[in-house]
């Protein structure tokens, strides 16, 4: 009789080994051995070293001196070639772009861990700050906006850009399996909610209601907690992929514009 209960007991210690051990491939999807990026398909390839001695690869499309530069951290699964339609949309209105490339992707030495995407934020906005010697806007995106709001709380950005934030990966994580011991299990639990009170800067909250990776209630959860001045947008016809369209390239656009002169 007691056959079936230590079997189910070995089969889930097992299914939380499992969890633990492939927790970073489920995490960073777009890392790992992939092939060298094919040709951009907009910007200059630049590089970018971090301070523990990786090299970032990224694309960057250089503004006027006098607007606004954007800095792009894009999502788990995503690729910087991905954000041409916003660089083309960007420099219409002659702003900058620079989209980087996490280590451990594409183009970058290194492995993803949450303390290694922190610092790869930090090293992309000093490169950038030396180079664009502009005021600079940081934008993130799902994954990306918990390396935005730990940028902008250790950095003096003029602006920040959340799309489909989250108030922490751990939250999601207990959200997606309530059946495990996520907050013991999890090796980057990536706090925004602990972070954002530092972040003083303007702050544009874009989200999708029909999102079901990062559920509105969570970016919305972020928000509540986050210091003024702050504006939240709500796309009710979009989701977590879908909300890259037109209309958000237009409300990051006034953003940014609305930005201009009002750095530190």
């Amino acid at each position: 009789m007691l056959i079936l209960p230590l079997m189910a007991v070995i089969a889930y210690m097992a299914l939380v080994g499992l969890v633990y051990l492939s927790q970073r491939a489920l995490l960073y999807p777009g890392a790992g051995a992939t092939p060298a990026p094919e040709p951009a398909s907009w910007g200059e390839t630049v590089h970018v070293k971090t301070p523990d001695g990786e090299m970032l690869q990224g694309l960057y499309n250089q503004g006027d001196s006098d607007k606004p530069c954007v800095l792009l951290f894009f999502g788990n699964g995503d690729r910087v070639n991905n954000y041409e339609f916003l660089a083309q949309a960007l420099a219409t209105r002659r702003i900058g772009l620079l989209a980087i490339s996490y280590r451990g992707y594409p183009g970058s030495t290194g492995s993803p861990s949450e303390r290694g995407l922190l610092t790869d934020g930090i090293a992309a906005f000093d490169w950038l700050s030396a180079h664009a010697r502009s005021e600079i806007v940081v934008l993130g995106r799902s994954l990306g906006t918990g390396v935005a709001v730990n940028t902008a709380g250790k950095r003096p950005a003029v602006g920040v850009i959340l799309v489909s934030p989250y108030l922490s990966v751990l939250s999601i994580a207990q959200a997606h399996y309530p059946f495990l011991p996520v907050e013991a299990l999890l090796k980057d639990p990536f706090r925004s909610d602990l972070n954002i009170a530092k972040v003083r800067q303007p702050k544009l909250f874009l989200h999708g209601r029909l999102d079901d990776s990062i559920p509105l209630s969570s970016g919305q959860a972020l928000y509540r907690i986050a210091p003024e001045p702050k504006t939240m947008l709500i796309y009710d016809g979009a989701g977590h992929n879908d909300i890259l369209n037109d209309r958000m390239v237009g409300d990051v656009i006034r953003f940014v514009e609305a930005l201009q002169g009002n750095g530190p």
